[in-house]
């Protein structure tokens, strides 16, 4: 575990506070959100902006960063916001302001990620980049395990107390963010430069990019189109008449198999390829949103949320140790923040497509359009080349 170094181990921490207080409230917000109005194609519409301002922002940022040579500003002021956001939910049920508390929320990840996943890229190494990225995976995701088992305590005691949730969740949101200061700057060279860094600056980078990096984006994009909000997940097994401890519970069951599986396949990537376990992810997300489109027993909902952990341990660090790869070092930050400012945008247009398919055809034809997508892709990406380490 030599590879597993400080810096690692306390992005992993903050990670996993951050994720304590989030997904404290993620389980539930469908449930507040319905609670003070929103439809399901409202909260589609919701989570798409949202994601989509956190996608931009990824990319400028994350550009920004590798022009800065800094990552370690970006990355403390990202969990700040995001932790300020918790108890703004509160503040006012105007859909305006809601729309403006979660943006923040999404807007704080945007400043971040690209930064953070370029410090855990330079703090390791093409051979055990799938350890490291799933190792942060792992403690990332326990505290979506912590959170909502959190809720679900306080909700058992205090039913549909959703207001004062989201002020506890600012307690372990105001923790990450003292443990960021923790984070030291390595000496980097800004970059040169004759212009300023623009907001959409980083599209620039589509053109300059490896060949290989475009053909790996553009199918994880198209996949992305199909990939909407968890929620949905959640509105499933609303939608199937089950109750918000359950609800809450079988969440809880996926976080606590998405960090049990994370280091694992990120070891098993390091050894037979990232590209075999990302697309060995894929075919089981198709499998899991199949049986999603005709389930309706408790038993059904945990088996397949079995299927949907594996398959998040399986793609998520995965496919960024993997852009991390065949980009640049001195590009990693808007390698990976172009790629997410993308994702994001295509997670809006998913989220609000799905909204609206549910809306009009019901949830087994939503679940079963994007069973299909999602295989085509699989097939796709097993017959992009084998990725060729970029040299820096």
């Amino acid at each position: 575990m030599k590879y597993i170094t400080r810096t690692i181990w306390i992005l992993s921490i903050v990670s996993f506070f951050t994720d304590v207080a989030s997904e404290m409230l993620y389980p539930v917000m469908p449930i507040f959100l319905e609670s003070i109005g929103f439809s399901a194609f409202s909260i589609g519409i919701l989570e798409g902006v949202a994601e989509a301002t956190a996608g931009l922002s990824k990319g400028y940022f994350g550009k920004l960063s590798d022009l800065k040579g800094k990552r370690v500003p970006f990355v403390q002021v990202g969990y700040a916001l995001s932790a300020i956001s918790k108890p703004l939910m509160i503040v006012s049920s105007f859909p305006i302001w809601i729309f403006f508390a979660r943006t923040l929320d999404r807007f704080g990840k945007g400043i971040r990620t690209g930064a953070r996943d370029a410090i855990l890229s330079d703090e390791s190494t093409p051979e055990n980049k799938g350890k490291v990225f799933g190792f942060h995976r792992s403690l990332d995701t326990l505290g979506a395990v912590a959170g909502p088992a959190a809720a679900l305590l306080f909700l058992y005691f205090n039913p549909e107390q959703y207001e004062i949730l989201f002020l506890i969740a600012f307690i372990p949101g105001t923790i990450a963010v003292f443990a960021s200061l923790l984070i030291k700057e390595k000496k980097r060279e800004p970059k040169e430069t004759k212009s300023r860094a623009g907001f959409l600056s980083f599209l620039s980078y589509w053109k300059e990019s490896p060949s290989q990096y475009r053909r790996l984006v553009v199918g994880l994009l198209v996949f992305t189109l199909v990939n909407s909000s968890d929620m949905f997940l959640l509105l499933k097994a609303k939608e199937a008449g089950f109750n918000d401890t359950y609800v809450i519970g079988v969440y809880i069951f996926y976080n606590f198999i998405y960090a049990l599986f994370s280091f694992p396949l990120g070891m098993l990537a390091d050894k037979i390829g990232l590209k075999a376990v990302y697309i060995g992810g894929l075919a089981i997300f198709s499998m899991v949103y199949l049986g999603m489109a005709y389930a309706s027993t408790i038993e059904h909902f945990f088996i397949l949320f079995i299927g949907y952990g594996i398959f998040s341990a399986a793609t998520e660090g995965i496919s960024k140790a993997w852009i991390s790869n065949i980009s640049k070092k001195e590009d990693t930050a808007t390698a990976i923040g172009t790629y997410t400012a993308f994702q994001s945008v295509c997670t809006m247009l998913a989220s609000t497509t799905t909204g609206l398919i549910w809306m009009y055809f019901g949830s087994t034809q939503a679940f079963v359009f994007i069973a299909i997508v999602s295989i085509l892709v699989a097939f796709y990406l097993v017959f992009i080349p084998k990725p060729v380490l970029q040299k820096n």
